[in-house]
């Protein structure tokens, strides 16, 4: 059955999406805004599962810097342009239908965007089931499918498309384009059959930001350690005060840390991150790693908290929850793994994590 989706709806998507941007993936707000906007009082949309239909599927979403979009408007055009223009250089049938790039942060919600704008129908299926901050991280790429050609379309007009490149020079020449281009652009893959990719695609990813929103919207005010983890289907690392957050700025992504002091049991988190939170150590030890998802919440609301935004002296709760499935197996895990990010450690999944049954924080 198809979820339909009012502006009712949006508030805890994009609670959703956020988890699952662990910390990163960009401000979902504008895009949040944009899409109530675009919905109005009675207007609704909607996504299929992957089932026995075979559309041609396009996916969509938004590369660069998304918090620059108060300073670089966007005009309105740039899906219908990116889609359009994807589709013209590859020759192939027009699309049926479009799909997200991403799912965590605002990517989960421009793929709503695009399909009012374009009046297509969404299939629940991504390419990262989550936040990750490399085109050479996305699913189709890992499972060796084609990733260009691929059209960019900026707010001030100029289209661009890449193609008979891999994934790592579509990464090299988006980031560039971007640079150009004032900050961010919507960026569409071409037109393939969904029988043709089915197996290479996250699938459900929309399905669980809304679950993971509707859970959250029944927390209390400052909800307990037993509540969070109940609510989100995962585990709490810590709930506490952060005492440090340390950045690095440089080429690429900019590496910083976050620390953070449980008040219970007095462990000291750190988190350790590249645009999204990487890897959680507890007084020493790996906690939780990538591909799981790991967020910040604010201890009061529970609401997730970008790691760009946080501070030291804030309350926060910082919290784990399984990974998407497809990047558990042994072909895909090592591109999403600490060391994909340079880091020195192994993956320590969901499953295998320490559960520190600590007193409840209450207040």
């Amino acid at each position: 059955m198809p979820q339909t989706i009012t502006s009712a709806d949006v508030p805890p998507l994009v609670t959703g999406v956020n988890v699952l941007g662990c910390g990163g993936g960009g401000d979902a707000a504008a895009f949040a805004s944009m899409l109530r906007r675009s919905l109005g009082e009675d207007g609704t949309v909607s996504w299929h599962e992957a089932g026995s239909h075979d559309p041609v599927i396009v996916p969509v979403g938004v590369v660069g810097a998304v918090n620059v979009l108060s300073e670089k408007l966007p005009n309105g055009q740039e899906f219908r342009e990116a889609v359009g223009a994807v589709a013209r250089w590859s020759g192939g049938p027009a699309p049926d239908a479009l799909m997200a790039v991403e799912a965590g942060g605002p990517n989960a919600l421009t793929v709503l965007l695009a399909a009012l704008d374009l009046g297509l129908p969404v299939i629940d299926v991504d390419l990262m089931g989550r936040a990750l901050p490399r085109l050479d991280q996305l699913s189709w790429a890992v499972r060796g499918l084609p990733v260009t050609p691929c059209a960019l379309a900026e707010p001030g007009g100029q289209i661009l498309v890449v193609d008979r490149t891999d994934a790592r020079g579509l990464e090299r020449t988006v980031r560039g384009f971007l640079t150009a281009a004032g900050g961010w652009a919507a960026l569409a893959l071409a037109p393939v059959r969904l029988s043709e990719v089915r197996d290479a695609c996250v699938h459900g990813s929309l399905t669980r930001a809304l679950a993971l929103g509707r859970g959250h919207a029944e927390l209390p005010h400052r909800p307990d350690r037993g509540a969070v983890e109940a609510a989100l289907g995962g585990r709490v690392l810590a709930a506490g005060r952060i005492r440090e957050v340390a950045r690095s700025e440089g080429p690429g992504f900019g590496r910083g840390s976050v620390t953070v002091t449980d008040a219970a049991a007095g462990a000291v988190v750190r988190l350790e991150t590249e645009n999204e939170i990487l890897l959680a150590l507890r007084d020493g030890e790996v906690a939780a790693t990538v591909p799981d998802v790991i967020c910040l919440l604010d201890r009061r609301t529970a609401l997730p908290l970008a790691i760009d935004q946080v501070r030291p002296g804030q309350e926060v709760i910082a919290a784990t929850l399984p990974g998407p499935e497809f990047w558990r197996s042994p072909d895909t895990e090592p591109y999403v793994s600490p060391r994909a990010f340079g880091l020195d450690s192994g993956v320590v999944g969901f499953e295998a994590q320490t559960h520190h049954h600590d007193p409840a924080v209450t207040r």
